[in-house]
């Protein structure tokens, strides 16, 4: 199963404001991400805003594409964009940089057993 982890940039001088809102994630945007295939999903932010999100999904695409779908996903990008810099799709959850994951504990435990991780 594809574990994903991706970057975004929080603007520095919001990131309380930032913290707050991820308290009270809407419960209907929690919803739509569980039914579209996001799982595990965390969000960790750095002291000068770097934003590092880690999610497991079986198609990140599919799962992308299925929150695109998804009418509260539109109003929480459009309430979410400010806090971001550099956003040169418009929107967080286009503008996510996923990074290559180059090790993984357990798949190299595996394969040394000749287990499947």
């Amino acid at each position: 199963m594809p574990r994903i982890c991706f970057t975004l940039q929080v603007d520095p001088a919001r990131l309380d404001e930032y913290r707050a809102r991820h308290e009270r994630v809407w419960p209907e945007m929690l919803t739509a991400l569980a039914e579209c295939g996001w799982r595990d999903y965390s969000l960790f932010l750095r002291g000068d805003g770097l934003l590092v999100g880690f999610l497991v999904t079986d198609d990140f695409a599919a799962a992308q594409a299925a929150m695109q779908t998804r009418d509260v996903n539109s109003r929480w990008q459009a309430e979410m964009a400010s806090f971001f810099l550099n956003l040169d799709q418009g929107a967080a959850d286009r503008a996510m940089r996923p990074l290559a994951e180059v090790f993984n504990l357990e798949a190299q435990l595996a394969a040394q057993t000749g287990e499947q991780a």
